[in-house]
């Protein structure tokens, strides 16, 4: 399974980015997918995680700036990100739970993606 991320750069405080991440390969479903971050010093945390009824979780963060979604049939994912922060500075990583033809749960993560919001 590949992940392919794109979509970060640099945005001033307040400004808005769009992250996607198509999944593709030997996969028979995709459980949940989502993007983790991780700032310098700090420990990779959770941003917000999509299962594939739909169901969200979101760091407390970022709620109400962040949406996740996505799209089942494109096996995509796509982080909108408002009202960015300085400290929403972090390398970006989508995160896939998959189920794969012979049924076994495997998960994957992508290169990462660096978004820098400046001041």
């Amino acid at each position: 399974v590949q992940l392919q991320a794109s979509g970060g750069g640099l945005v001033q405080a307040g400004g808005s980015l769009r992250l996607s991440c198509a999944a593709s390969g030997s996969i028979f479903g995709i459980n949940v997918m989502g993007w983790y971050r991780q700032a310098p010093g700090k420990q990779r945390e959770l941003v917000a995680r999509i299962t594939s009824d739909g169901s969200t979780n979101y760091a407390d963060s970022v709620k109400g700036r962040f949406t996740i979604s996505r799209d089942n049939a494109k096996n995509t994912v796509v982080l909108q990100m408002n009202s960015l922060k300085p400290e929403d500075t972090a390398v970006y990583y989508c995160h896939v739970l998959v189920t794969d033809y012979r049924l076994r749960q495997l998960e994957y993560w992508g290169q990462g993606t660096l978004v820098t919001v400046s001041s």
